[in-house]
């Protein structure tokens, strides 16, 4: 259970409350991590910056969450391993074999889990 906080990129962060992916948001942000949004259309969540891609990702990123789609993340295989995360979550809903493959042939660790769970038991 380690201490170190982490900067997390959360694809597919929404700024409706109810949804997993701003529960996420402000959960990492409760624990003491550096969340950064990614959603094409919003400027801010949770008073946060948010950026329209993972490409417009700056500097280093511990973790990677996901929020959207297979179909969706996908397309996004390019700018993940560009992005060299150490880690990327596929929480339910996301799960992605191919992608999953090709990171993990590329050196990027994955896990499919609720990052929400992690952050609640001390696992993340």
């Amino acid at each position: 259970m380690s201490k170190k906080l982490q900067r997390v990129v959360v694809v597919g962060a929404s700024p409706n409350p109810e949804r997993y992916s701003n529960r996420a948001v402000r959960m990492l942000l409760e624990c003491g991590h550096e969340a950064v949004p990614v959603h094409p259309a919003v400027k801010e969540i949770e008073g946060i910056p948010v950026v329209k891609s993972i490409a417009e990702v700056a500097g280093q990123i511990d973790t990677v969450t996901l929020y959207v789609s297979s179909a969706r993340s996908s397309g996004m295989q390019e700018e993940l391993l560009k992005l060299k995360p150490r880690r990327v979550i596929f929480n339910p809903g996301a799960e992605n074999p191919a992608l999953r493959d090709a990171l993990e042939n590329a050196g990027v660790g994955t896990q499919e889990a609720c990052t929400l769970v992690l952050l609640r038991t001390g696992q993340f």
